[in-house]
């Protein structure tokens, strides 16, 4: 059986929130499709299929039917140009509506008794609602044929029902005068309507686009044109989509990286804030790693392409933040629900207010029902309540994505708040994952002993002698000089014979089997190092020590202040790892760690993350090996560094790109402050409705005489949705 899809694609057509709900309903409808998700805030629909049983023309189809359209690639379009597009034509049609309805409202309100007030109000009024405002009347009676109704049914019921009381009321007059009735006309009311519903569309648009500029950002990142060099030596500007794997690459000063590659030659600082949110230039240098996206800076750099187009870190970060802004937190089902009932609800709600207002008004029973019908039709916003919690969310994931924190799905997100106990892997996450050397001790000054160790730590593929080989190798060139009988000796270290002599590298133990005489002092010394969480290389001849080698993974500079931040928001800290007691016991007292557990297997991680979910705790897991990745799968919010294993990062919730662990409290409050605004968003857009309809409906009317002018509650619906976007927007201004 085929493998599962899972995509997104482009919805054009949506008005409200219905809209994404009666798209959704209809997706998930399809034969083989598993899951569809459909965000409003950024018009997409997530779906995951069985290419086997459906196809996207199939889900085109299914859409298209229902009235609206998904682009696939069928049918691919430039859709940031479509969006540019749409949104020049929305306000080509805003500015229109407002141009006409203010002579009408100027009218309407003060100069009523002009001759031929209704025909010219009429006159300015008809090309509002029935030429700029097309687009509610044609959505309704889309929705109608298939059944179904969206904020384009309210609009356009409310709207065509005004126009058409108000042209009988114009052409009956005389009817209405003989029977003791004044013949009220609502033009006014319905084109300035129509006009406040485009202003706030254009401006929720305006807004919308906002949400999704980290996005844009990180596109506008990859360079159009890139410098090949050919076999031959000759330069070549390409377009980047014609880069492959294994080409040569020259970047001058200033130029953007095209592809992630491994630099083969020069030296220069590379800006990689843009991924990493880290603001110091990486030095690079033959051998290190480059990305797309990222500045070079004063140096010329030549790399080899290792990952090109689509396989770059730059464009697995723009599909993980695409995937998770159209993803849905677990209180948006709430909203979904709510949203699917809403128009058939506040439709029924019009109607009631229309029968009792004609049932317990005798003297203006019409005109009032008329009225409070009209406003309950235009006031009701489920569009409020749509935007909620996506734009927050869209905001929110694209302000991680700026700070170099990638988060994987709005679910994590509204986890991360509640996390009261972090678990931390050491090696790679505590500390930087690749030991250094961090002391060079020369116990004899021996000629050429330098050349003679690199020569025999080059040989080597142990991690400490890797160390050692950098060590020597920084800032200078080294001889190697020749070697023979040279032996790997398991446990123990490395032994060689150069020119004539015996030398050896390697721990204690193999000192001592080798007769190499150890002075206390340096035993001493060798303690002293160990104690503090290094391991020692000892290097000697026959005669004696020549040098002692300290060699640590030393701590990443922020975590014993992240420790410290974390431990003041209330989380209990805990550090894991399979190294032994001693370096445990060093590494959590330089981090100001209490709680630990060394010697830990990878399958006892997992058993530990859930002994304290036994406990009641929810528990966040940061790791960065294979060997953490059971223990992610397991935790309520997973973190992984990223630069560690693929796996690790495939399984997080959350990765930190820059493997700083200071961005994990940036991270937290970055959540916290996302789900207090999906909060006050969907508070406010709740508020608006209880409170609106009802007011609407003429509750108030009894009590005070107070009923509701339609062209206000236009004004108020439209507020409502710009209101909620804005809110989201503030996020991107807040520091965390």
């Amino acid at each position: 059986m085929a493998k599962n899809i899972k995509t997104t694609y482009p919805v054009t057509g949506m008005g409200c929130a219905a809209c994404a709900a009666r798209i959704e309903k209809v997706l998930n409808a399809c034969p083989g499709v598993e899951n569809a998700t459909v965000n409003f805030a950024n018009s997409t629909a997530n779906v995951i299929f069985n290419p086997s049983a459906s196809s996207p023309e199939a889900l085109r189809k299914a859409v298209s039917d229902a009235g609206y359209d998904l682009i696939t690639e069928e049918g691919k379009v430039d859709l940031e140009e479509q969006q540019r597009e749409n949104y020049l034509r929305l306000r080509r049609r805003t500015v229109g509506a407002i141009l006409l309805s203010l002579p009408v409202v100027i009218i309407g309100m003060f100069f009523m008794d002009i001759p031929y007030a209704d025909l010219i109000m009429f006159i300015l009024s008809t090309p509002v609602v029935f030429w700029f405002g097309r687009q509610f009347f044609i959505g309704a009676w889309k929705q109608l044929r298939h059944r179904s109704a969206t904020m384009d049914t309210l609009v356009a019921l409310s709207t065509g029902i005004a126009w058409l009381f108000s042209v009988s009321n114009m052409i009956f007059a005389s009817w209405w005068e003989s029977r003791g009735i004044h013949p009220h006309v609502y033009f006014e009311a319905s084109a300035v309507i129509i006009a406040f519903i485009l202003l706030g569309r254009l401006m929720e648009s305006k807004a919308k686009g906002n949400t999704t500029s980290a996005i844009r950002k990180l596109m506008g990142l990859r360079p159009k044109v890139v410098t090949v060099i050919l076999p031959d030596g000759n330069l070549r500007e390409t377009p980047v989509e014609q880069v492959s794997v294994a080409d040569m690459i020259l970047v001058r000063p200033g130029e953007r990286i095209a592809a992630d590659g491994i630099v083969a030659e020069g030296s220069s600082f590379v800006d990689e804030s843009m991924l990493s949110g880290e603001p110091i230039p990486v030095e690079k240098k033959k051998d290190s790693k480059v990305f797309a996206g990222t500045i070079n800076g004063n140096g010329s750099l030549t790399y080899k392409a290792v990952r090109t187009g689509d396989d770059t870190l730059l464009s697995k970060i723009i599909r993980m933040v695409q995937d998770a802004q159209g993803s849905k937190a677990p209180v948006q089902q709430l909203v979904d629900r709510i949203a699917a009932i809403f128009v058939p609800v506040i439709i029924s709600v019009a109607a009631v207010s229309f029968l009792l207002w004609l049932l317990l008004d005798h003297s203006s029973g019409f005109s009032h029902a008329l009225l409070a019908a009209v406003t309950v039709l235009i006031i009701a916003c489920p569009c409020a309540l749509g935007l909620a919690t996506p734009t927050a969310i869209m905001v929110g994931i694209g302000k991680g994505a700026e700070n170099g924190i990638l988060i994987k799905d709005a679910e994590s997100l509204e986890k991360a708040p509640g996390i009261n106990a972090i678990v931390l892997d050491k090696t790679g996450t505590l500390t930087v994952g690749r030991p250094m050397v961090t002391d060079f001790k020369i116990v004899r000054d021996i000629e050429s002993a330098e050349s003679i160790l690199y020569s025999m730590e080059r040989r080597s593929d142990h991690p400490l002698a890797r160390a050692v080989t950098l060590f020597l190798e920084n800032g200078k060139d080294m001889d190697v000089v020749p070697l023979s009988d040279f032996e790997n000796v398991a446990g123990r270290g490395l032994r060689a014979v150069s020119a004539g002599k015996e030398y050896f590298a390697g721990n204690r133990r193999m000192m001592q089997e080798s007769g190499i005489p150890l002075p206390d002092s340096l035993l001493s010394a060798e303690k002293e190092m160990t104690a503090a969480a290094n391991s020692v290389i000892w290097f000697a001849d026959k005669d004696g020590v020549i040098a002692l080698i300290s060699i640590a993974d030393p701590l990443r500079p922020t975590s014993p202040s992240a420790i410290r931040q974390l431990e003041e928001m209330g989380i209990e800290v805990y550090m894991l790892t399979g190294d032994n007691p001693a370096t445990a016991a060093a590494v959590a007292r330089a981090c100001g760690i209490s709680h630990v557990q060394a010697d830990v297997l990878p399958q006892q991680k997992s058993e530990f993350v859930e002994s304290l979910q036994a406990e009641g705790k929810r528990v966040a897991m940061v790791g960065d090996g294979i060997n953490d990745s059971a223990a992610l799968a397991v935790a309520d919010l997973s973190i992984a560094m990223g630069t560690g294993s693929d796996i690790a990062i495939d399984v997080a919730q959350m990765t930190i790109v820059s493997a700083d662990l200071s961005k994990i409290p940036v991270a937290i409050r970055l959540s916290k402050a996302t789900v207090r605004t999906i909060r006050q968003n969907l508070f406010w857009a709740f508020i608006y409705n209880i409170i609106g309809v009802p007011v609407a409906a003429g509750v108030l009317y009894p009590l005070n005489g107070f009923l509701l002018n339609p062209m206000i509650a236009g004004a108020a619906m439209a507020f409502s949705s710009v209101s909620v976007v804005t809110n989201s927007l503030l996020l991107r201004r807040k520091k965390f």
